[in-house]
């Protein structure tokens, strides 16, 4: 049996109470057609310069390095899967913050390239290449600040081994646990040095927004600022037509695309 993917979407107002052509955000994934109450619906204005960037997945990455990890001038930060959703927005955010150096990881060379290139990741350690504790002693040879993680696993594992004294760790995803095949997704154990964290003073903390219901708004005023000096850029992988939806989620999964990925009917 398979139901609609549940998921932010964006759709023009065809009928009912709202206005007509307005654009509305809602929660009812990808469908040619959605029927959400007026209660569920967010109409959008022109905060963002293109209605498409209220898909980006930037929010988490903002409320995480502002609420929780804060950045300091000539900080180091590691991100964990920089290649997907929110850690192609996240490496960004972290040099906005000011940020001296943005680390991340990827298991694609290519997409390691366009991190460095498009995006102004320093530099990035690649999974599946060796060790990645060893890969970060190489590319931040003193050691890491902050970590934002949306992996878990092994990568994290490594992270803490690199984190300096006072090195603050925000997790905003579990991916090693919820994509394993072994797994029913509910689950993402980690091994980590407890000794390091106590005697290095590193802080870990996971990241929901619920909990902040306030960096909403407040991201979506800088987004759209940054968006519009050219600072920051929304990169998605674009689906077109809903014969092609079906394979999008696989195709994320499988790390075939770079950034969101963006269902156009």
């Amino acid at each position: 049996m398979c139901d609609t993917l549940f998921g932010p979407a964006i759709g023009e107002v065809v009928d009912g109470p709202l206005e007509k052509g307005r654009l509305v955000l809602h929660l009812q994934g990808w469908r040619e057609y959605a029927t959400p109450a007026v209660t569920e619906c967010r109409l959008l204005d022109d905060v963002l310069p293109d209605p498409v960037g209220h898909l980006a997945q930037g929010s988490a990455a903002y409320g995480a390095l502002t609420r929780l990890t804060g950045v300091r001038e000539g900080d180091t930060v590691f991100v964990t899967g920089a290649a997907g959703a929110v850690g192609t927005m996240a490496g960004q955010i972290a040099r906005m913050l000011g940020a001296a150096r943005v680390v991340g990881s990827t298991g694609s060379p290519d997409k390691a390239r366009r991190l460095e290139r498009e995006l102004g990741y320093d530099a990035t350690v690649l999974r599946g290449a060796g060790p990645i504790d060893r890969q970060l002693a190489r590319v931040a040879p003193d050691g890491i600040d902050i970590v934002l993680d949306t992996v878990g696993g092994e990568q994290l594992t490594a992270a803490v081994h690199a984190a300096n004294h006072g090195a603050r760790i925000a997790l905003v995803g579990a991916l090693d646990g919820q994509l394993s095949p072994d797994r029913a997704g509910g689950s993402a154990p980690a091994v980590l040095d407890t000794f390091r964290l106590l005697t290095r003073g590193v802080t870990i903390a996971g990241y929901s927004g619920v909990d902040h219901p306030d960096v909403e708004a407040e991201w979506e005023s800088r987004f759209g600022e940054w968006l519009r000096a050219g600072d920051v850029h929304f990169p998605y992988t674009t689906v077109r037509g809903m014969k092609h939806a079906p394979g999008a989620l696989p195709a994320l999964i499988a790390g075939r695309s770079f950034g969101a990925s963006i269902v156009e009917l």
